[in-house]
């Protein structure tokens, strides 16, 4: 590994390009008075304060040895220092590791050693996280995002520093981040983000959100919530932060705040339908809902539609490949009681392509592995080069996921190849099966999985919510799903939970739950 001179990053050379911290900040230095961030607690930080704090993280980083070539990994709430010490570290090129609260200690501690991590950043609320991730690894600098018991405080440090701009570091093909992905199945895999791609991006992710929008974070910003608190600054917006997402917070700040732009997993939006305040709460101001990260159901979907009005987008992407397909509010409308949600249409810049197990392409309405090739995707996995020539060839990514493309170019998502099930006469798309279960009154939420039967065969097992007042009976289910899908799909356990877990991002967790069950 080689690492630049940091002290010399911030007092000297520099490039024609300029990074998104940088477009970000000159931004907040048009109206530095005004409000940017509402704190979880009702602390408000205006820009100008808010810039000034990056650029004294930065000169401090910077005296500590970080710069381009340096991992700086963040385990961290949803806090402002949190946002300010990432453009600190990505304002001197270094790239950033985000570590999910809520992941088992030793895969933290895999993920942080793996990626050389140079500089752990700590909140000092997660104080018992902190302990256990640290007896697992302690990389060579240890800093805590305010007065904790672990490392010295970077706030207190940087305060001591001088606030003048700090040029970039960061050149275009440089990772501004590290993503890693798969941890429900097994040990994360490293996604390398570039600086140049991620930039462009952001020009779009507040479009039609409000002029200035105003975001409600409430899922953690070391994921999608964080860039589109990005794509916020930039667009001259404001961000409201909540450590962690509850559907009567969410409501009662949509209300009070004036929030423009959510952004919700699906298994979210549903608790948002599902609870008793949201009839009486003012949802006037709200102009966009962004969705996506897993399947979402078509009827909850046409819920939503009616519930919040011409506000939804959803879409398709990955880690890997970046934003592939957008669905707007109009096609919400006619979003179909049954059948499969589609994820919208292909963005312009992007291709797809429908591939069968032998590569050859398919035509509209076949399933099979859907393949793109985008400028915004990854530059391959950290250090796994046999990995990276798998997915990544020939500028295409093999996604993994299978779908189907209709006639019209509307994108349908049938499953994850390695969440199909096996069973006699066929194979079952899981994700088909959970839009169809949406669809039953008694099912508030599901997630279906497969599991080993007595010969050794794959088995079709659902763990699902009843909704309020309902009671779920599996020949009931098997009925259903028979007369609207054949036996194939038809289940052969059922497990009654009170609330689907999810990932540290949100997803349902399938991993937790086959743990749990015993499946």
């Amino acid at each position: 590994m080689t690492t630049q001179n940091p002290a010399a990053e911030v007092s000297s050379a520099r490039s024609d390009f300029r990074s998104y911290v940088e477009a970000i900040l000159d931004v907040l230095a048009d109206d530095p008075a005004r409000s940017l961030i509402t704190t979880a607690d009702g602390r408000q930080i205006t820009a100008g304060a808010f810039r000034d704090s990056v650029h004294r993280m930065a000169r401090e980083l910077a005296a500590r040895g970080i710069g381009r070539g340096t991992t700086v990994s963040l385990l961290s709430r949803n806090r402002p220092e949190v946002l300010a010490a990432r453009y600190a570290a990505n304002l001197l090129g270094a790239r950033l590791v985000f570590l999910y609260d809520g992941m088992a200690p030793g895969t933290l501690a895999h993920v942080a050693e793996s990626v050389d991590t140079e500089l752990l950043l700590l909140d000092p609320d997660l104080a018992d996280a902190a302990e256990r991730l640290l007896s697992h690894t302690r990389p060579p600098h240890v800093l805590s995002l305010g007065p904790g018991p672990y490392g010295e405080d970077l706030l207190a440090l940087s305060a001591r520093r001088d606030a003048g701009p700090v040029p970039s570091a960061a050149r275009p093909d440089d990772d501004w981040c590290i993503r890693h992905t798969g941890g429900t199945t097994g040990v994360p895999k490293g996604v390398r983000m570039a600086h140049g791609p991620y930039k462009d991006v952001l020009a779009f992710g507040s479009v039609f959100a409000g002029e200035p929008p105003r975001f409600l974070a409430a899922t953690t910003l070391a994921h999608v919530a964080g860039n589109i608190a990005d794509a916020t600054f930039m667009a001259g917006g404001s961000v409201v932060l909540q450590h962690s997402f509850d559907a009567a917070e969410v409501l009662a700040a949509v209300e009070r705040e004036r929030i423009t732009h959510l952004w919700l997993l699906p298994p979210l939006l549903y608790r948002l339908l599902d609870h008793p305040a949201l009839g009486t709460t003012d949802l006037s101001s709200i102009l966009r809902i962004s969705y996506g990260g897993c399947a979402a159901s078509p009827s909850r979907l046409r819920q939503a539609h009616e519930v919040f009005g011409p506000v939804l987008f959803g879409g398709y992407g990955q880690s890997e490949v970046g934003h592939v397909t957008v669905i707007g509010p109009d096609d919400h409308k006619d979003m179909p009681q049954e059948g499969q949600a589609t994820v919208g249409r292909v963005i312009p810049g992007v291709e797809v392509a429908i591939h069968g197990e032998d590569g050859t392409p398919l035509p509209a309405g076949r399933v099979g592995e859907i393949r793109v090739r985008s400028g915004q995707a990854m530059t391959g996995y950290w250090e796994q080069p046999e990995l990276t020539a798998e997915v990544l060839r020939e500028g295409w990514i093999h996604t993994g996921d299978m779908g189907h493309l209709d006639e019209e170019g509307f994108l349908y998502i049938a499953d994850r190849l390695k969440d199909m099930i096996i069973v006699v006469g066929g194979h079952v798309y899981t994700h088909e099966l959970e839009d169809l279960l949406h669809t039953h009154p008694a099912v508030a939420h599901c997630a279906v999985f497969g599991a080993r039967g007595a010969d050794a065969g794959e088995e079709v097992h659902v763990a699902a919510v009843p909704a309020a007042g309902q009671e779920i009976a599996l020949d009931e289910l098997r009925d259903f799903v028979t007369r609207h899908k054949g036996t194939m799909y038809a289940p052969a356990r059922l497990h009654l939970l009170t609330e689907i877990p999810l990932t540290p991002v949100g997803k349902p967790d399938k991993k937790q739950i086959r743990a749990t069950l015993g499946a």
